[in-house]
């Protein structure tokens, strides 16, 4: 029998593998061994290299080299910044200079730009393959925004680009998860990710925050959750109580039952010490409570209020 040297038969032994090994064998596979060592652990990236070799516009795969190169590309660190909060964030260890003020510790993440841009390089031949595959185009947005962090340009661009097409041309959107992606549901979807924005809460990412949320409103001028957004954005960012009141007043006329504007009304009413306005919203707690301790907590404070 002829004999080869021990590298050439492992060769011919992966080419023989990958010649005889379907998509649906590729993918379990990368199952099996992401379960073990994780999405960008050891081997992974070699599994994915011939994956794509055999099958380059299998799907998966083209979602295991993002998850993987997006993975890879962060690095986490601890940096020391004079604030209380950092990409929404509590501090790991909080402290202060020398004059009292805020000086703690955060933990961050930085990203190899070659990395991540491989990352992005393979959810862009995804969507390319799966246009109408709506979760292919939110990853895009929420990497984006873990890339930019504190200044997400390019991902409200995406984000804004992708409410414009939705709006414009109302296509048949795919998200694995759902049977169905009616306004509801794509409304929802768009929600979350303006809530990250929400959550930075830089300058940049509350401008963000503020203009998807008005960007949305325009195709649903009614809609709870936006109105509910702008409100939050005046009375958290600007500390604008009347204006914040108009959006939750807004959302309570057609939606009483709606716990956020309830609550937020009610911040804005104890905040400028307007005992009657407080009444007013502890009435509507009392009603539309989500628990029967904070229904009882509200009617006590409601009648402490109406013995004074």
């Amino acid at each position: 029998m002829k004999r080869y040297p021990a590298f050439v038969a492992a060769l011919l032994l992966t080419l023989s593998l990958s010649a005889q090994t379907t998509p649906a064998e590729f993918a379990a596979r990368y199952d099996r061994l992401v379960a073990r060592v994780g999405i960008a652990g050891a081997g992974v990236e070699t599994l994915l290299e011939r994956w794509e070799e055999a099958f380059p516009d299998d799907l998966k795969m083209l979602e295991g080299k993002f998850a993987c190169y997006l993975e890879k590309s962060g690095t986490p660190k601890v940096i020391r910044l004079p604030r209380d909060r950092y990409l929404g964030r509590e501090p790991l260890l909080a402290g202060k200079d020398s004059t009292g003020a805020a000086l703690n510790f955060f933990e961050d993440m930085e990203y190899d730009d070659e990395l991540f841009g491989l990352s992005q390089s393979a959810l862009d031949r995804a969507i390319a393959l799966a246009p109408l595959r709506l979760d292919y185009r939110l990853a895009r947005v929420s990497a984006l925004t873990l890339y930019e962090k504190e200044s997400p340009d390019m991902a409200m661009q995406n984000l804004r680009a992708l409410i414009d097409y939705h709006y414009a041309t109302h296509p048949e959107w795919v998200y694995p998860v759902l049977d169905k992606v009616d306004d509801a549901a794509f409304n929802s979807l768009i929600q979350e990710q303006a809530y990250n924005f929400f959550r930075i809460a830089s300058p940049q990412s509350r401008e963000a925050f503020r203009e998807v949320s008005e960007l949305m409103l325009r195709h649903n001028p009614d809609d709870p959750l936006f109105l509910d957004n702008l409100g939050s954005y005046y009375l958290v960012f600007q500390k604008d109580g009347k204006k914040a009141l108009k959006y939750y007043n807004k959302v309570l006329k057609k939606h009483p039952d709606d716990v956020t504007a309830i609550k937020n009304s009610l911040l804005v009413a104890r905040r400028d010490r307007n005992v009657k306005l407080e009444k007013k919203y502890l009435a509507m707690y009392v009603k539309y409570a989500e628990n029967e301790g904070e229904r009882l907590s509200a009617q006590a404070r409601l009648d402490l209020l109406n013995k004074q």
